[in-house]
């Protein structure tokens, strides 16, 4: 396990825990608009690279099914979140989206050279626990007539973590292909803008700002990064600690004042940093086993 690699992963997780207060200052840009001008952010640093050292084109250059793949992580995860926004209440389409941490780490076990123990799962609850407290902190009520948006929900969990399980089956892949999917998936929110939306500007300058920091880093860099720890990190790890997106933004709300501190976020920190600590037991101790090896061989 490259636990390099498994740091870079988990610093896709730390870019979006900005997304909510990126979100929220960006004004009132409609999600389609919003998502096609950060996909398109997000692919300029991909970009410049491709611009810098031109002979890494030919890593473009991969089967159909990768393009597939990784088009139908991005886009059709966003457009089955947005789907589900648009029909059913934001807490339950939410917390159901939001499961994909958890297929992740059970799904994890059809992977080749992968081994699923009980704390994986059990890290993975508990972040799951944590992220319904912060989620569904006024309750939560599943009403039959959103079935439609439950199930955009369900499939948009299934779709990102499908995505990321392909992803580690696709690890001979340069990343370098990410920039390809943020262009496509921009064009495509283009076209669903401009079927289902009325185009709406940032009205300042701090929206402005706020629009270029979410396609720079939780719409940008933040999925170069994810792709390059489950490609070669500890995917397992990784799924549990995702819990922490939602609870890292919820404080990052409190610290900038557009949120509240309160118990619920207090004990959803401990459940998120216990699971995630649970899930990654072996790595610690390895590391700690290892440590005591190399100070008494010295």
């Amino acid at each position: 396990m490259n636990l390099k690699a498994t740091l870079i992963g988990f610093s896709a997780i730390l870019m979006w825990s900005l997304l909510a207060l990126f979100t929220a200052a960006s004004g009132q840009m409609p999600p389609f608009q919003l998502s096609a001008i950060c996909f398109l952010i997000g692919s300029l640093p991909g970009i410049a690279v491709l611009v810098a050292r031109p002979e890494r084109l030919k890593l473009l250059r991969q089967p159909a099914k990768v393009w597939i793949v990784g088009i139908a992580g991005l886009f059709g995860y966003h457009f089955l979140y947005f789907t589900a926004l648009r029909n059913a209440p934001a807490v339950e389409a939410g917390l159901i989206a939001y499961l994909w941490p958890l297929l992740i780490v059970v799904g994890s076990a059809m992977l080749p050279g992968e081994r699923l123990r009980w704390y994986h799962v059990a890290g993975a609850f508990a972040g799951l626990a944590g992220t319904v407290l912060i989620v569904a902190r006024n309750g939560v009520a599943f009403d039959g007539a959103y079935t439609l948006g439950y199930g955009a929900a369900f499939l948009c969990a299934f779709t990102w973590s499908g995505y990321s399980l392909l992803t580690r089956r696709f690890d001979a892949v340069s990343t370098d292909v990410v920039t390809g999917f943020c262009l496509a998936t921009s064009f495509l929110s283009f076209l669903c803008h401009l079927a289902l939306e009325t185009t709406v500007w940032p009205a300042t300058g701090f929206e402005w700002f706020a629009v270029l920091g979410l396609g720079l880093l939780p719409v940008g860099a933040a999925f170069y990064a994810w792709d390059h720890g489950v490609k070669n990190g500890d995917i397992q790890i990784l799924g549990a600690a995702s819990y922490a997106a939602p609870v890292l933004s919820t404080l990052m709300l409190v610290v900038t004042g557009f949120a509240e501190p309160s118990w619920r976020i207090a004990l959803a920190c401990a459940l998120v940093t216990g699971g995630a600590i649970l899930a990654a037991k072996d790595m610690i101790f390895r590391r700690k086993k290892l440590a005591v090896a190399q100070g008494a061989k010295a």
